[in-house]
């Protein structure tokens, strides 16, 4: 079972420190709202609190969304951590909007 939050620390390269913890939450929450707005995820909603939240509480284990790792992981590093290079800022926000219009494609089935 995979966290969250432990995923997305990992992904910024963040290992073991819980020091931005609670603000890397905030962003993935965000994220993980954003995904909301769009059909994906539970209706309800869903927000993490820590690192016992899984990917599959949030995709109910369909693997067509899989996707949702790539895009909180994009939200998430452009906010809290994004690239100083321009370049590679633009690439990391494509890559989020194009994960969120394949997800949104994925929703509307």
């Amino acid at each position: 079972m995979e966290s969250i939050l432990t995923t997305i620390k990992q992904m910024l390269g963040i290992h073991e420190d819980d020091h931005f913890d609670q603000e890397i939450i905030v962003h993935i929450n965000s994220a993980l709202g954003d995904l909301t707005d769009i059909g994906v995820g539970p209706p309800e909603g869903f927000i993490i609190y820590d690192d016992t939240s899984i990917w599959s509480d949030f995709t109910s284990g369909d693997l067509r969304l899989e996707r949702v790792k790539t895009f909180v992981y994009a939200k998430v590093k452009l906010s809290f951590d994004p690239p100083q290079s321009s370049t590679m800022a633009d690439a990391l926000k494509r890559s989020a909007d194009e994960a969120q219009w394949r997800l949104s494609v994925i929703a509307d089935k």
